[in-house]
């Protein structure tokens, strides 16, 4: 995959055209001070899960383990409020 450098300024400056470039296959090396500080590149496909399927790996790793993987009290709490809190997502027209 093609890699293009791009200072933090540019990149700011143009967003438009490192969604371009990612559209063309390229990979944004975005330099900071001449330091490399992150890598921005096409979305890979297939990677996101439903959460079905998650909860169907969890099942299955619960009676493999013979145990339940548990979140930390914070996350679940966290979890449960923005479920308790969401709402439905209307986008502008231009969106």
């Amino acid at each position: 995959m093609a890699q293009v450098h791009m200072t933090e300024a540019e990149v700011s400056g143009n967003f438009a055209a490192v969604l371009q470039k990612i559209g063309h296959g390229e990979e944004v090396i975005v330099d900071r001070d001449g330091l490399a500080v992150a890598v921005i590149g096409p979305a890979q496909q297939g990677s996101a899960r439903p959460l079905s399927e998650s909860i169907a790996i969890a099942r299955r790793l619960e009676k493999e383990r013979g145990y339940a993987a548990l979140p930390d009290p914070e996350f679940a709490d966290d979890m449960e409020e923005i479920v308790r809190n969401r709402q439905p997502w209307n986008p502008a027209s231009w969106e």
